[in-house]
């Protein structure tokens, strides 16, 4: 399924996937599917990219970039691939989020019921807010479902169109008359759409626990919730309860196991350990060379980062270097967002005052969401804005053994525990010495909430922004590639030249990978678009 290359010219294929994370795995099967002669090349002896998992400690499984998959649970894609097949299972992430206990009430318990979620927030907040969060569910599920079904198309004025249609009867309006009810109506929602995630908090609740939370949420995009454009990033949670963020049995790399089987069962071919060093054209069809290979091809899909792929277009002159030159300096790659700190421990995490009615999993099964303040927030993304550590770090703790025991051997866990905002260059030091440092200070945290867990660690990995660099080639440590603000979304992803997951006066070239539409994260979405478009294009040329 997998192997090393040889060397020397390779037979012609239709399609040469570059990049073997989890978009590029995705186009190459829906290729592969369409009866497509397909090659992916990976630079890393592991493919998956930020979706797989390693032995990272004796007996324990730890992934190596994403733990909770979110998005692609609500694609069409596990389906039309027939992963289930081919070995995928989801384990419902049911409790889906937690926020911990404070002095002034019990803990916040989000679970796919929303009545129990709403139970949890009348205890830990008031009636109001819990009524207030029904009603937030009710009107933004069919908005953030809008917003997925753009998510899921390419990036086209004419299909967000379609894809918004009908947004106008989640707001509400005071204009009469059928014209003005209809345009009153559609302005209010699309406002909301646009403003900040705190600003839509602000607007719908009054507990700031409630608001922390779900504004931590959000913040797993990215950007901090005061940018404008992130409402739907906490809008998603409406989308929790209809299907809650899933665990792949056997970690987040089953994903990539999952496809790697559909792919060797369609026929494909995955080579890792196979760097591409440039991208070029060759008569009427193009070349991908990794070290001394030459693998021609009538299509190329780039599914790694986007100036990986620049690198790789100049070095093969296939765009004009003044261009690519252009498109480098105006791509926001951002200042770093987090790190992770994976464990393995002798006990999971004892939150206190947690309701007795949970599951025999607990809250284990959540994203801790370790923030009762979003002052907390807003310290640490202006801290790292500076270069500087944030002075208590924002936590989510991820302790999936406790629902899949193939994790971690018998009475010992795998935990992750993710953490913003730390920068991608340090005012003062380097992350080789900082690491370690900063690491503590996570860990700190985690035990401000579950007194005693740090004493419970047996085994830590760090990733700092540079590791994540160095190892899953994310540039900056930024684990969304591109900067996911409103001005890098949609058609302006990751540039508006290179948006539509093309490069221009470059037929037969795709993009995809969290540096194109829609974006980071585990979606799948723009692979499974680059994909189709390669296909489609490849029938108009016959």
């Amino acid at each position: 399924m997998s192997r090393r290359g040889g060397s020397g010219h390779k037979p012609r294929h239709d399609a040469v996937v570059v990049g073997a994370g989890h978009n590029g795995l995705i186009a190459a099967a829906y290729l592969a599917r369409a009866g497509r002669s397909v090659l992916v090349v990976e630079r890393d002896d592991i493919p998956g990219g930020a979706v797989s998992t390693v032995e990272r400690f004796p007996g324990y499984r730890v992934d190596r970039g994403s733990s909770a998959h979110l998005m692609i649970r609500h694609s069409p894609i596990i389906d039309e691939l027939d992963l289930s097949a081919h070995g995928l299972r989801y384990i419902d992430c049911d409790p889906w989020g937690f926020a911990p206990a404070t002095q002034d009430g019990p803990p916040l318990v989000f679970r796919t019921d929303l009545d129990a979620t709403c139970a949890s927030i009348a205890a830990a907040c008031s009636d109001a807010d819990a009524d207030a969060y029904r009603r937030f569910v009710d009107v933004w599920g069919p908005r953030s479902r809008a917003v997925l079904d753009a998510f899921n198309s390419p990036a086209t004025l004419p299909r967000f169109g379609r894809a918004f249609t009908g947004i106008g009867n989640t707001a509400h309006t005071a204009r009469t008359g059928f014209i003005g009810r209809r345009a009153g109506s559609l302005m209010s929602a699309t406002q909301e759409l646009m403003m900040s995630g705190d600003a839509l908090l602000d607007r719908w609740f009054t507990s700031e626990r409630l608001k922390a939370a779900l504004a931590w949420f959000g913040a797993q995009s990215g950007p901090p919730m005061n940018a404008p454009g992130t409402a739907p990033m906490v809008g998603f949670a409406a989308l929790m309860h209809r299907i809650p963020p899933g665990r792949a049995v056997g970690g987040s790399g089953a994903l990539t196991e999952s496809l790697l089987h559909r792919l060797d069962a369609d026929g494909a071919q995955v080579l890792t350990g196979s760097p591409a060093t440039s991208i070029s054209r060759c008569g009427g069809h193009w070349r991908v060379q990794t070290g001394e290979d030459s693998h021609c091809t009538d299509q190329v899909i780039a599914a790694c980062h986007i100036f990986a792929t620049l690198d790789m277009l100049d070095a093969g002159r296939a765009a004009p270097p003044a261009e690519i030159d252009r498109w480098r300096r105006e791509i926001d790659i951002g200042s770093g967002i987090g790190m992770a700190v994976r464990l393995g421990t002798r006990a999971l995490p004892a939150y206190r005052d947690l309701p007795s009615d949970l599951p025999p999993h607990g809250v284990h099964s959540a994203l801790g969401l370790l923030v009762t303040d979003r002052a907390q927030l807003r310290r640490a993304y202006t801290a790292a804005s500076v270069g500087e550590l944030p002075p208590r770090p924002p936590c989510v703790v991820m302790s999936f053994s406790a629902i899949d025991p193939t994790l971690a051997p018998a009475q010992r866990h795998s935990i992750t525990v993710w953490s913003q905002w730390h920068p991608r260059q340090l005012h003062e030091g380097q992350w080789s010495t900082a690491g370690s440092v900063a690491a503590d200070e996570i860990l700190t945290e985690v035990d401000r909430h579950a007194p005693g867990f740090r004493a419970s660690v047996d085994h830590r990995y760090v990733q700092t922004p540079a590791d994540l660099e160095s190892e899953l080639g994310l540039v900056g440590g930024n684990i969304m590639h591109v900067e996911m603000t409103i001005d890098q979304m949609f058609i302006y992803r990751p540039h508006p030249d290179l948006a539509g997951h093309r490069v221009p006066g470059a037929a037969g070239l795709f993009l995809a990978g969290a540096s194109t539409h829609p974006g980071g994260g585990v979606t799948g979405a723009s692979g499974r678009i680059a994909g189709q478009l390669a296909i489609a294009a490849s029938r108009r040329r016959r």
